[in-house]
């Protein structure tokens, strides 16, 4: 098509509707088309929805009104016809709220979908020291209560694509659902972060060997314990690397990320004191909230720091 003929077909010229022309102006633009057609879309989607609540039309006019469609209701979290073992998501936290809205109400569905008694608890950290998960992680099970009887340390940045991954009562052992071979980032054999599944019976046992009181030098931390251990994890699952998303964050934090000192020998060294029994924290809040209509709790944590066993905690 010639240049002159692409100039005609951008014109409505005499052949057209007279009705039409009446509303354009002689030469309109593709662009002019298309900012038209979404408008009128737009005027639509409008009418459509003030027609569904009733507010399109004056009362007493005998239009007829469609009745608006329900909101999509949430699963139920706790059906006790699903089985006697009820779940404690423990997810650690700190200023990721993008992350944290897609996640709770995509995992509240993801396990009601399976079947799975649950409890999402949010462990904000709100002090000023450095992110610490493993003592959020401690927190959260000294307050998840006496109604879950397995907790799963999750990752609020990492989310299961694959309906086959278990979520269910880690009877025979720690179950790690995020293995090496399936997370899109960590593919190392040492790996035991992410998703970890344990009954409060196995984590109190392994958070004491970690803390060095163990036989052996195997259980010299928490890390260790587990592989030692035999840790259990996924087998069947053909997806790979796309059995999970990661929800990527682009924030750097320094606080969180640089090192000083002699931190990095220092923080493997054998905790004979720190752990479970003896965490310090106050919880400055617990509030139930309801994201996207899932439920979940969010706890307020301010963890307390020996700034002597381990400086680097107030740096910022």
């Amino acid at each position: 098509m010639g240049p002159g003929r692409r100039r005609a077909a951008l014109r409505l010229r005499g052949g057209g509707s007279p009705q039409l022309l009446g509303l354009l102006p002689g030469k309109v633009s593709v662009f002019q088309l298309f900012f038209a057609a979404l408008l009128l879309g737009f005027a639509s989607l409008l009418w459509l929805q003030l027609s569904c609540s009733g507010e399109g039309a004056p009362p007493g006019r005998g239009v007829p009104r469609r009745p608006c469609p329900p909101e999509p209701q949430a699963p139920p979290a706790d059906d006790p016809s699903w089985g006697p073992h009820r779940l404690a998501l423990l997810v650690p936290f700190r200023e990721r709220f993008e992350e944290l809205l897609a996640f709770v109400p995509y995992m509240h569905r993801f396990l009601s979908k399976k079947r799975i008694r649950h409890h999402i608890l949010v462990l904000n950290q709100v002090d000023h020291f450095r992110f610490n998960r493993a003592s959020l992680i401690n927190v959260g099970f000294l307050e998840s209560g006496n109604d879950t009887d397995y907790i799963a340390m999750h990752d609020v940045d990492l989310l299961p694509l694959n309906e086959q991954l278990d979520y269910s009562y880690p009877e025979a052992g720690p179950f790690h659902v995020a293995s090496p071979e399936l997370h899109p980032l960590y593919h190392y054999k040492t790996y035991v972060g992410g998703i970890l599944l344990l009954t409060k019976q196995h984590y109190e046992m392994l958070s004491r060997l970690g803390q060095g009181q163990g036989p052996s030098t195997c259980f010299s931390r928490f890390t260790e314990v587990l592989l030692c251990s035999q840790v259990r994890r996924p087998s069947g699952i053909t997806t790979g690397y796309e059995t999970f998303q990661h929800l990527h964050d682009p924030a750097w934090r320094k606080r969180d990320q640089k090192r000083i000192a002699a931190q990095k020998q220092e923080q493997f060294k054998v905790d004979r004191e720190g752990g479970l029994n003896n965490v310090r924290y106050r919880i400055e809040s617990r509030t139930a909230l309801s994201v996207a209509g899932a439920p979940c709790t969010v706890l307020n944590i301010l963890l307390d720091c020996d700034t002597n066993e381990t400086p680097w905690c107030t740096f910022g």
